[in-house]
């Protein structure tokens, strides 16, 4: 009997394996650090978060102000920074449930994705920290090797992640059919709508309300 092919299972990061939002609490680790004009930084920083939460997010916008404090650093530097932000802001939201569940479908023999709007200079370190087989994030453009405080290409963010995902597909041997989302948000339905199998994880209002009218399971990965 041939073996059944691999199930692709697709998981978003923020408030959904991450009892937090990573690309937010960049922002406030920044500040915290005295790398940013703190009152500035907050007041954009939040005004950005509350749009994303209301669906309304200038995504180009938010990837710039996020961007644009590395551009230009030193690789070293940044390694050091990001490694002292996953140990004092990353680790502390990180989800028992949420492992739990990844190493669920990595028993199952899964491909576990993670798909995230969040820049990949912020949320590449956190997939490996997670153990998933590859991630798709909002792109930060680099030349030589150093950042340039803008994003490239289509940003991971609402019908954009069907658009990466389907890019991501084209030579790989996954069904949409029978691959799995979870999420928490409402900006995430495009992409809860291409899968097979939908599933709201402490979802908003939006989402928690458009999940029970198309009979998704709805579940919760906190304490």
């Amino acid at each position: 009997m041939p073996n059944e092919p691999q199930k692709l299972a697709i998981f978003d990061l923020d408030n959904t394996l991450l009892g937090g939002d990573s690309d937010h609490a960049w922002g406030e680790f920044l500040i915290q650090k005295g790398l940013v004009d703190a009152d500035q930084h907050k007041k954009a920083n939040d005004g950005f978060f509350e749009d994303y939460n209301n669906g309304t997010l200038d995504i180009t916008a938010y990837l710039t102000f996020a961007l644009t404090p590395i551009a230009g650093q030193p690789a070293d530097t940044l390694a050091a920074l990001h490694a002292d932000f996953m140990a004092s802001c990353v680790e502390p939201i990180r989800l028992a449930k949420a492992d739990a569940l990844l190493a669920q479908h990595r028993d199952a023999g899964d491909y576990l994705l993670i798909i995230t709007a969040t820049n990949d200079f912020v949320t590449r370190p956190i997939a490996q920290m997670l153990g998933v087989d590859d991630i798709l994030a909002s792109d930060a453009e680099q030349k030589d090797g150093i950042y340039t405080g803008k994003p490239t290409g289509t940003p991971c963010f609402q019908a954009g992640k069907v658009t990466r995902l389907n890019e991501w597909l084209a030579d790989k041997p996954f069904d949409l059919a029978d691959a799995c989302f979870y999420s928490d948000s409402r900006n995430d339905i495009p992409l809860l709508e291409a899968v097979g199998h939908a599933i709201a994880v402490d979802a908003d209002n939006t989402l928690l309300a458009h999940a029970t009218k198309a009979g998704w399971p709805c579940i919760s990965l906190r304490d």
